[in-house]
């Protein structure tokens, strides 16, 4: 595994915030100046976003956080994740139920959903942009499908939130697209829909409540599947609700951390 960034602040009971697939660690800098009053708080960059690379080979998100785990000596940990963020903190909740204390799912993506026609279309337009090289193309299909949502156009958003997203989505596109498929993702879980009742760690699901359809069926699986779980959701956010109103993430993340 090449060097991953990593950043940690505060003392007390960690707690790991995993990013987003359209953002990258940046996506935190609100909880960066909350969550570390009352915990070790780390964020980090997976390869291929923000400040770490990526290289040609077969790699797993998961077992790359596990690994940070352990350099950090962070033997038990919450894991609050974002999107595919969610999805990888879940994954390692499962292969590692002793090392997650709590769980907090944000908007998490979840392997073998029937995804609609609608987002299909969507990573349609953006892979054909990607093939024509027009990353600003790429990026706006990206701000419409996540952070402007099904429901709200670009003048209904803070032009500053798809400043700070489209930056964020741009550094990565322009780190992965020259590896391109010669960097493959192996999950660590592969059969995690099948396995949700294994996870211990109580576990909050929030949306945005502007975010896709997708998104909230794939919430509510979750809660219906795991066992000790709650519920939440912000209004007036779509798929980065963390960025978009980080006062009601911070309350409802931080209350039940505690």
């Amino acid at each position: 595994m090449g060097e991953l960034y990593r950043e940690e602040a505060g003392e007390g009971p960690a707690v790991v915030l995993v990013h987003e697939a359209v953002c990258d660690s940046r996506m935190w800098d609100p909880q960066w100046r909350t969550f570390p009053r009352s915990y070790r708080t780390v964020r980090y960059d997976q390869r291929g976003f923000g400040r770490s690379p990526i290289e040609p080979g077969v790699f797993s998100h998961a077992r790359d956080l596990v690994d940070l785990l352990d350099e950090l000596g962070l033997e038990r940990t919450s894991l609050v994740g974002g999107s595919m963020g969610g999805r990888i903190a879940l994954e390692v909740a499962i292969a590692h139920p002793d090392r997650v204390e709590k769980l907090v799912l944000m908007d998490p993506g979840l392997p073998g959903h029937a995804w609609s026609e609608e987002t299909r279309e969507g990573w349609a337009e953006e892979e054909a942009a990607i093939e024509y090289g027009d990353l600003d193309a790429a990026v706006e299909v990206n701000l419409r499908m996540w952070v402007d949502g099904p429901g709200r156009s670009a003048a209904d958003v803070d032009p500053g939130l798809r400043e700070r997203v489209g930056e964020m989505q741009r550094r990565a596109l322009e780190l992965q697209m020259p590896v391109g498929e010669d960097a493959r993702e192996e999950l660590l879980v592969p059969d995690i829909r099948e396995r949700l009742g294994d996870v211990r760690a109580p576990t909050l699901v929030l949306t945005g409540e502007e975010d896709r359809d997708d998104m909230q069926s794939i919430a509510d699986l979750l809660v219906e599947s795991i066992p000790d779980t709650r519920r939440a959701s912000i209004p007036h956010a779509a798929h980065v609700p963390s960025l978009e109103r980080p006062d009601e993430f911070d309350r409802l993340v931080l209350d039940f951390l505690s």
